[in-house]
């Protein structure tokens, strides 16, 4: 929106004139610039290594490390708006502040650079998304750089490096050639697995001999057990853009976010990752963590254990077929099970279903159809365009009967089996007993196709009577033979015991986490390291093979097929490369033709690991030494998890990005390639930049910097002359309410952003954008160079003078408290004391160079160009960045004297400068002396005094 703007004096104003050594914008950009050169020359912030090429011993030796990280960016083509910096400059702050307290700072940043939009917009003009990745990661250094941000340039990478991805190919591996034994829960080389089948220490799963299975029946015994393997999984099918698409790139509306091409559900042969063999290691582990609260309930959630018994239901008039399985975490409830549904994906379905519909059934559950088997066919079709959160949040429940019965284990009666798709196949077993009575969503679907509610708990008083349908609370159970007045926990453990003994169920533990799907149908993106021989079983191609590069193409795209042709399969777009998919490879038995896997990796699969590769991003031998992970990233102290010392980023990542990356580690952790449990030690989440957006009568974002103010417009806002409406939101492209951080640096400098930015409020909390605030921050800088620089000459006016008794006190307080307050993250604080010195100062005389150079040295983290200039001209030759932080002088600290409030009857009287130990009676005398309060009791005795010193007397007269 366009504003009136106390912009900073540059050269042409009067004022630069008369004071040419003022702090401007065209000054600080001189300054920041100069200094970015500095130290990209002098290699400031380079983080020595204890071992391998980035070694320096003498270095690591007697200094602490700290290991500063922030999230992964994607390099979108539009760059950064100053949302994005926010985190950014808050690590930088930190990392510069532990320099200064003698640490050892590894700061780095790289790119999460494979994806889907690069792919797309090469789709769209033909140029390779190297070429616009690249140009993109070009574009987003040059606007961290010229924020002044202090990371080591040369552990800087990209997911889609080759010399990277080369090493995710590797870690694939790892998790390839792994399974995790259930009896210790941890991932071990499957070579030991082969080694007990072929021992026979472990049993082949149809109890034949190792030895008796064939070549194939051994390989695929084994397969059954990676924790990277191909399966057949319900996937979000997009035939518009001829991929595969992850639950994020759906909308809630089951369309693709990019396209917005319908989305179906169906099983697909996919790569995936058995993460849910590590559910109880990934939820019991973040005890463990320093992250805040709220997101580890997000992950425990995410992961969903939930304690309960699997229950089995005979399939009637079919003896010989599989019992219908379902998981349940009330089986007390079991009495009350008056129908089950299953998912329309139920390999239940696939089974041969009644020709023809029983006798008597319900019209309403035949959806109209003269079979079973044509209703479950068109049911079925329906169900495929919804996407998971429209068949979990639909009001109106739909189904259909799929002509079968299940045998209820307590009432030996025969319940309807129906398909409904508010089941979903992705949690637990697919299938549910339904109980209305205790469930609202069985309820409204009993509702729907009258079918039988009973009652299994007893509802508490009045319930029934206010209109209450199903009951969710706890209660005593009824209506459930012996389980009748037991409470839930007691009915609960009665039922299973029964179960169990009856041979009709067991008690078990599931989850809602599913194993993580890891194929793309793209070719922007890790090609996987695997080939397939003639029988269609994948082999990993070894180490010496790596990297498998992707190969050069002209269309990157994948076969779009019609929008509605839900059957048909991906053609990805390595399958056009011929002379690439079909390999000629000697894999240990005489050169042969191999056919390569055509998927490539999701983007997620580089920002699983990048905080590693940081810390040796230069070694070709391994994908980090175990030393230097051991240093940057080990345990602290026994029972210590490892792991980055902060890591700091938005609460948009706070399940799959975290989880995905917290599972890779652990594995390698298993494997024995690093010391640390866990990545990632300690977890901030910062806030959201907001800003005014504005939408048209079309209801479409029009762009914010073009919006004018109009008293006469109805809303008083208006573009191109049309009223607009005005909301508030994240910054960012959708909302076309973006600021650019290059256009801050140009107005106001570097420093003006940075100091503006941690100073807007609490980091964790978001908050609004006001560009016409930035010019206080940009003033507080002026009046900082004032205290140090004569604005008409140039020169030094710091004195070498003593400075007094007050202002000595006043720079250890603020001494004090900024140490803390940048040790607590709390930037805002901080600025505003080093706000306080710094009026205080520019009000004497002249400043003492014992208070200037504090001054100085306590800005460098939060405005480092101009700390480092004013540290220049104060006379220091080399970089303030490893000078030590200001540290308190303890006797300055304490307070000569305080104030004590003196009151008559709840009324002050007067205010005593007293000593801050003095005693209670000498407070009280000194009171009740005092000339003001004397003639306020006018005479009269005093009837009660109560002293609380010593700040407060409070007299009452009697």
């Amino acid at each position: 929106m366009t504003e009136t703007t106390d912009r900073p004096a540059d050269s042409a104003d009067p004022g630069a004139v008369e004071a040419p050594f003022r702090y401007t914008a065209k000054l600080a950009e001189r300054v920041e610039s100069r200094w970015q050169d500095r130290w990209e020359a002098e290699h400031t912030f380079e983080a020595p290594n204890p071992a391998g090429p980035l070694a320096e011993p003498d270095k690591v030796a007697d200094r602490p490390k700290v290991y500063v990280l922030d999230m992964f960016p994607y390099p979108s083509g539009t760059g950064l708006h100053v949302g994005h910096p926010l985190g950014y400059i808050a690590t930088d702050v930190v990392g510069r502040y532990k320099r200064m307290t003698g640490h050892n700072v590894l700061h780095a940043l790289g790119y999460d650079s494979f994806g889907l939009p690069a792919e797309q917009y090469a789709v769209q003009t033909g140029q390779h998304p190297r070429v616009t990745t690249d140009a993109n990661v070009a574009n987003m250094r040059r606007q961290l750089r010229r924020i002044g941000l202090a990371h080591d340039p040369r552990r800087s990478v990209a997911t889609t490096d080759v010399a990277f991805y080369r090493w995710t190919q590797w870690i694939f591996l790892q998790v390839f050639n792994s399974w995790c034994d259930p009896d210790t829960g941890r991932a071990r080389p499957i070579a030991e697995l082969v080694a007990e089948f072929e021992s026979g220490s472990r049993p082949a799963p149809d109890g034949r001999a190792w030895t008796d299975l064939t070549g194939r029946e051994q390989r695929e015994v084994v397969d059954g057990h990676r924790l990277a393997y191909l399966s057949e999984a319900p996937v979000n099918w997009c035939p518009g853009l001829g991929t595969v698409l992850a639950n994020e790139e759906v909308t809630a509306d089951g369309r693709s976010d990019i396209g917005n091409f319908p989305v179906f559900k169906r099983s697909m042969r996919q790569w995936m990752m058995r993460i849910t063999t590590y559910a109880d290691r990934l939820i019991d582990d973040l005890d463990r963590l320093d992250w805040p609260e709220s997101i580890k309930i997000m992950q425990r959630n995410w992961i969903g254990r939930s304690d309960g018994a699997r229950v089995d239901f005979a399939v009637a008039g079919a003896p010989t077929a599989d019992p219908l399985s379902v998981f349940t975490t009330r089986p007390d409830t079991l009495f009350g099970a008056t129908f089950m549904v299953v998912a329309p994906e139920h390999p239940l379905l696939s089974t041969t279903l009644p020709a023809t519909w029983p006798d008597g059934t319900n019209p309403l559950w035949t959806a109209g159809a003269g079979t079973p088997s044509e209703a479950v066919a068109g049911y079925q079709a329906s169900a495929s365009g919804k996407s998971d959160l429209e068949r979990q949040t639909e009001r109106e429940k739909t189904g259909v009967f799929t002509g079968l019965f299940a045998v209820n284990p307590a009432t030996r009666a025969l319940v309807p089996v129906f398909a409904a798709d508010y089941v979903l196949m992705g949690y637990g077993t697919g299938a549910i007993m339904a109980v209305p009575g205790q469930d609202e969503r069985d309820w409204a679907f009993a509702e729907a196709f009258e079918l039988p509610i009973v009652r299994t708990v007893q509802p508490t008083e009045g319930f029934v009577e206010a209109g209450g349908k199903a009951f969710t609370g706890d209660g005593r159970a009824v209506n459930s033979s012996f389980l009748d007045g037991l409470g839930v926990a007691e009915a609960k453990a009665a039922m299973t015991q029964w179960l169990v003994e009856q041979g009709t169920g067991v008690a078990t533990t599931t989850y809602k986490l599913r194993d993580w799907l890891f194929s793309r149908q793209r070719y922007w993106g890790e090609p996987f390291p695997i080939v397939y021989d003639e029988t269609g079983l994948p082999i990993a191609l070894p180490d010496s093979m790596l990297p498998v590069e992707l190969p050069e193409l002209a269309d990157f795209s994948p076969t779009a097929l019609a929008p509605d042709d839900e059957v048909s399969q991906p053609i990805p777009p390595l399958g056009r490369v011929g002379d690439w998919v079909d390999v000629e490879l000697d894999l240990g038995d005489g050169p042969r033709t191999y056919r390569r896997e055509l998927n490539v990796m999701p983007q997620w699969a580089g920002s699983c690991w990048y905080e590693l590769r940081y810390l040796d991003p230069t070694n070709s031998e391994a994908f980090v030494d175990p030393d230097v992970e051991r240093y940057w990233m080990g345990p602290s102290e026994p029972g210590d998890v490892g792991g980055v010392d902060l890591y700091v980023g938005g609460v948009e990542h706070a399940v799959l990005h975290l989880l995905y990356s917290r599972f890779w580690h652990k594995v390698l952790f298993d494997l024995g390639h690093v010391s640390s449990e866990e990545p990632f030690r300690r977890l901030y989440n910062q806030g959201y930049i907001q800003a005014y957006a504005y939408t048209d009568d079309r209801e479409q974002y029009v762009p914010a910097e073009e919006v004018t103010e109009d008293p006469e417009a109805p809303g008083g806002y208006v573009w191109q002359g049309q009223p607009v409406r005005r909301e508030y939101g994240k910054m960012g492209k959708s909302l076309k309410n973006s600021v650019t951080p290059d256009d801050m640096c140009r107005d106001y400098g570097a420093d003006t952003l940075r100091v503006y930015e941690m100073s807007m409020g609490p980091l964790d909390v978001s908050r609004p954008w006001e560009t016409r605030a930035v010019i206080g921050s940009f003033r507080f800088l002026q009046r900082a160079w004032r205290c140090v620089v004569d604005e008409a000459t140039g020169l030094v006016q710091v004195v070498d003078e003593p400075a007094d008794e007050g202002t000595r006190r006043l720079v250890a307080r603020t001494v004090d408290g900024v140490r803390r307050d940048l040790e607590g993250m709390r930037f805002n604080t901080a600025v505003a004391k080093l706000i306080e010195l710094t009026n205080a100062l520019t009000k004497l005389p002249a400043v003492p160079r014992e208070a200037a150079e504090p001054l100085v040295l306590m800005l460098a983290p939060l405005a480092p160009h101009a700390a480092e200039e004013l540290w220049s001209i104060l006379g220091h030759p080399h970089t303030l960045a490893y000078e030590p932080f200001p540290v308190a002088d303890p006797a300055l600290l304490i307070e000569e004297s305080v104030t004590c409030v003196v009151q008559v009857s709840g009324k002050v009287k007067a205010r005593l400068q007293v000593a801050p130990g003095i005693g209670d009676d000498e407070l009280e005398s000194l009171a009740l002396t005092d000339a003001s309060v004397v003639a306020a009791l006018d005479g009269r005795a005093v009837g009660k005094v109560v002293v609380r010193a010593p700040k407060l007397v409070n007299i009452v007269p009697a």
